[in-house]
C-alpha cells in the first residue's frame, strides 16, 4: 500500500465520466428523525498520530479498530492500534512492538480470529501478528519471506512475478475454508496462504496479472457462498491493458484447495488505484479509489459500474468537514461504510475514518470456527 504516486499518473489521465447517483430517501414525517440519504458522509473519528489509517475493521465485539499503516523511513514513531466505540469514541490504543523504525513501517488491523484476537499485518518486518485486546499481548505468528524476481518468461511458487524487486508487503487478509489465512502482498504479485496451525506461509497464487510495479495487490475478501476470492489490483503493468488501470478480479477456489482461473470483473479508470472494498448483502461491491479520483465506486455483483461518489472526480468533496483524501478502504458498519482516509501526502487534519451512508447492509466477514492459531 505504498502510495508512491509517480509523475506518470498525473500526466494526461482521463478519469472517466462518473455515473449517476441513486435517488434519495423519502422525506421524514413530522416528529421523525430524518433518514440519511445515500452517500451522506460524516466524520466518524479523527485518527491521532502517527495517523495514515488504511483500513477500518468492524469487530464482532461491537468495536472498530484501525492501525496507523504508513510511517516513512526515518520516522521513528512506532505504529499504533486504535480502538473506537461503534459511535466513534476513541477508547484505547496499543503501541506495536518490534518494528524496524529505520524502514517504512506501519500496521494494518486486517481481521480477527475466532477467539476475538486482532490479526495484524506489519510492514517493516513483513509479519502476521495477533493482538489480544483483553490482555494487550502481541504475538508474531508468521513472517512473509522476500522472493527473488522470476526470470523473464518464467513463473513459479518460489519467485515473484513482479518485474520490480520489492520486499513482501502484507496488505489485506481474509480467512478461507479450514481456518487458513490468505494474505495479499502489495509488493510481490502473490497471494500467500498460511494453513491452520502453521507458522510457514506458502505462495498459494502467483501471477503476472498481479504485477502492478509500484502499485500492487490490495483488497482480498473470500466469499463462501461462491467459493471465490475478490481481489483489487491497483494497476496492471504487464497484462496488455492501460498500465494505470486497476482491476477487480475474481479468483475461484477449487475443491482441491488450489486456485482456479483469475478473471476480471471490473476495470477502473486510469489512475483510480482501487484499494480496499466492502461487499453488501445484495452483492454490490463498494470500492475505495485511493488514486487521483478520490472516489467511492459502487459495482454490481457482476462488476458493472453503478455509481461514483462524489460525482466530480479529484477533489474528494463529499459534504463532510473532511474530503476524501486517499480513501483506502470501505468497511460495512450496518448500512454505512467506514472509509479510512489515509491522506498519503500528509495533511494530518484529514487522517480520519469517514462514515458514508449507502442505504444497504453489508455482509459479515467470513469467520470459520477453526480460524485461529494455537
Amino acid at each position: 500500500m505504498r502510495r508512491l504516486l509517480v509523475t506518470a499518473l498525473s500526466l494526461g489521465l482521463s478519469l472517466g465520466l462518473p455515473l449517476g447517483l441513486g435517488s434519495g430517501p423519502a422525506p421524514a414525517s413530522a416528529g421523525e428523525t430524518p433518514a440519511r440519504g445515500k452517500w451522506d458522509t460524516r466524520v466518524f473519528a479523527h485518527v491521532p498520530a502517527p495517523g495514515y489509517p488504511a483500513y477500518a475493521f468492524a469487530h464482532r465485539n461491537g468495536r472498530v479498530y484501525a492501525g496507523t499503516y504508513t510511517n516513512p523511513q526515518g520516522d521513528h514513531q512506532r505504529s499504533r492500534v486504535l480502538e473506537w466505540s461503534r459511535g466513534g469514541t476513541l477508547l484505547r490504543s496499543w503501541t506495536v512492538p518490534g518494528q524496524h523504525l529505520d524502514e517504512d513501517h506501519g500496521v494494518q488491523v486486517a481481521n480477527a480470529d475466532a477467539h476475538g484476537r486482532l490479526v495484524l499485518l506489519e510492514k517493516s518486518t513483513s509479519s502476521v501478528m495477533t493482538l489480544d485486546v483483553r490482555t494487550g499481548q502481541f504475538r508474531t505468528w508468521a513472517t512473509l519471506p522476500d522472493l527473488p524476481t522470476c526470470a523473464p518468461g518464467t513463473s513459479g511458487p518460489g519467485c515473484s512475478p513482479n518485474a520490480v524487486d520489492y520486499p513482501a508487503i502484507p496488505n489485506y487478509a481474509t480467512w478461507g475454508p479450514g481456518g487458513a489465512l490468505y494474505v495479499s502482498d502489495y509488493g510481490q504479485a502473490v497471494i500467500w496462504k498460511i494453513p491452520r496451525g502453521s507458522v510457514r506461509p506458502r505462495v498459494w497464487f502467483a501471477s503476472a496479472q498481479l504485477d502492478g510495479s509500484e502499485f500492487g495487490t490490495a483488497g482480498l475478501v473470500y466469499r463462501p457462498g461462491r467459493r471465490d476470492f475478490l481481489i483489487t489490483q491497483q494497476s496492471t503493468a504487464t497484462d496488455g491493458s492501460v498500465p494505470t488501470d486497476g482491476k477487480l478480479y475474481r479468483l475461484p477456489l477449487r475443491r482441491s484447495g488450489a486456485p482456479g482461473r483469475l478473471r476480471t470483473l471490473w476495470t477502473s479508470s486510469p489512475g483510480d488505484l482501487p484499494d480496499g472494498f466492502g461487499i453488501a448483502r445484495s452483492g454490490h461491491v463498494y470500492v475505495a479509489d485511493a488514486g487521483l479520483s478520490n472516489q467511492l465506486v459502487e459495482l454490481g455483483a457482476d462488476g458493472h459500474e453503478i455509481a461514483r461518489f462524489p460525482q466530480v472526480p479529484g477533489t474528494g468533496e463529499n459534504g463532510s468537514a473532511i474530503p476524501f483524501d486517499t480513501p483506502s478502504s470501505a468497511t460495512f458498519l450496518g448500512s454505512r461504510v467506514l472509509v479510512a482516509n489515509q491522506s498519503f501526502f500528509g495533511d494530518t487534519s484529514h487522517h480520519a475514518l469517514l462514515d458514508v451512508e449507502v442505504r444497504e447492509r453489508g455482509r459479515a466477514a467470513y469467520l470459520p470456527r477453526s480460524a485461529f492459531w494455537r
